[in-house]
């Protein structure tokens, strides 16, 4: 990863470089942004140009030593820590047993979630962590003498899934980190981050990428129109993930929205058969995609309440979401609007913790059965 394999974020890029040509590299960084905002491809690129032996101005040299270690990810001073799922066979306790699914993904490009790593690792339905065990393993790695590069780098991808005695313990090593050591947290939801570890590592804010700048590099890199870059940049909000989630994943969406559709039909009718088995289609499609679709849904509540002030600049619905919001948006108003995010946010977070499925998605459909007929 170079810093010119990162889309926009020119000013945050420029003082990376010149902290790392001043020598000014605070041994404990946050890189806290949305995904696809680019705060992981921008914190690996920035260790791959502190290594750099023979960096220019504007980027690491990609001929040196160095630099050819980090294309293949096997530098000997570059560590990674990561969420992972225990598995018995074959057995995999430590981010070390996953170092194969990582490289991959992270060769396929440098744009991910963790959605993406889910799916690397086939997780199913479980949740990823970083273990308590894993503090062990960082021990090690960090007590062992530097090999050849001027600083011995672990990067902690979501520091948010840190499991609390190796928050505590990796806690200890940000206070009393050994020389020349760099560790760089990349976080998604810098707010769930342990909040010693927060206030111990310099906080480098990613924000989402400009729409214009989203727009150049999907001419560039994807062969888009003006026309096609323009409106996909402005769905994408920032995020360069979404924006080629919405070039290659219009299915999952379509899925996402004819559930939407089923779900409000149902609630309209009363009709509690269909709600039944509704949830329980809902209820096999496994635990990270349940997510994906309740935080579909809250975003598709927003845009219809936001389409009724006719204003397309602050809309982002793509067309399929558009020709449906044309006859929906009037049954998202000021009275049931506000009800219905909180309904579908709970039941986000029961998902998150792992509640049933099948009743959280019949008690979300009841609810929704309550608050659609429900006017200003």
């Amino acid at each position: 990863m170079y810093f010119r394999d990162i889309v926009g974020h020119e000013d945050l890029k420029r003082r990376l470089r010149e902290s790392a040509r001043k020598g000014i590299v605070p041994h404990a960084q946050l890189f806290a942004g949305p995904d696809g905002a680019g705060a992981f491809p921008l914190a690996l690129a920035y260790a791959r140009y502190l290594n750099c032996k023979e960096r220019t101005e504007t980027d690491a040299c990609g001929h040196c030593p160095s630099c050819r270690q980090y294309d293949v990810l096997q530098h000997p001073d570059l560590h990674f820590v990561f969420p992972i799922v225990k598995k018995e066979r074959p057995k995999k306790e430590v981010c070390d047993d996953y170092l194969p699914e990582w490289r991959a993904l992270l060769g396929s490009g440098p744009y991910f979630g963790i959605d993406d790593w889910l799916e690397a690792m086939d997780a199913g339905n479980s949740q990823a962590l970083i273990y308590a065990r894993e503090s062990d393993e960082i021990i090690r790695k960090l007590s062992l003498r530097i090999y050849e590069a001027e600083y011995r780098v672990l990067f902690v991808w979501l520091p948010e899934r840190l499991h609390l005695s190796c928050a505590n313990k990796l806690l200890k090593l940000i206070e009393e980190p050994a020389p020349h050591t760099l560790i760089l947290l990349v976080s998604a939801a810098p707010d769930m981050v342990l909040g010693t570890i927060q206030s111990r590592a310099q906080s480098v804010p990613v924000r989402p990428v400009g729409e214009e700048e989203m727009q150049a590099a999907l001419q560039e890199r994807e062969h888009l129109d003006a026309e096609a870059a323009r409106e996909v940049a402005h769905l994408a909000g920032g995020n360069y993930l979404h924006a080629l989630g919405i070039l290659g994943a219009g299915e999952e969406n379509s899925f996402f929205l004819t559930h939407f559709k089923s779900m409000f039909r149902n609630a309209w009718t009363r009709n509690a058969r269909n709600m039944r088995a509704e949830a329980e289609e809902l209820a096999a499609i496994g635990r990270e995609r349940q997510k994906n679709y309740l935080a579909y849904c809250q975003r598709l509540l927003r845009e219809n309440f936001i389409y009724r002030f006719h204003s397309p600049e602050i809309n982002y619905l793509n067309r399929e979401e558009e020709a449906f919001s044309k006859n929906f948006a009037p049954y998202v108003n000021e009275g049931n609007v506000c009800e219905l995010m909180d309904e579908f946010s709970l039941a986000e977070q029961h998902i998150a913790q792992n509640a049933n499925a099948k009743m959280v998605f019949f008690d979300l459909h009841l609810h929704v059965a309550s608050l659609v007929r429900r006017n200003p």
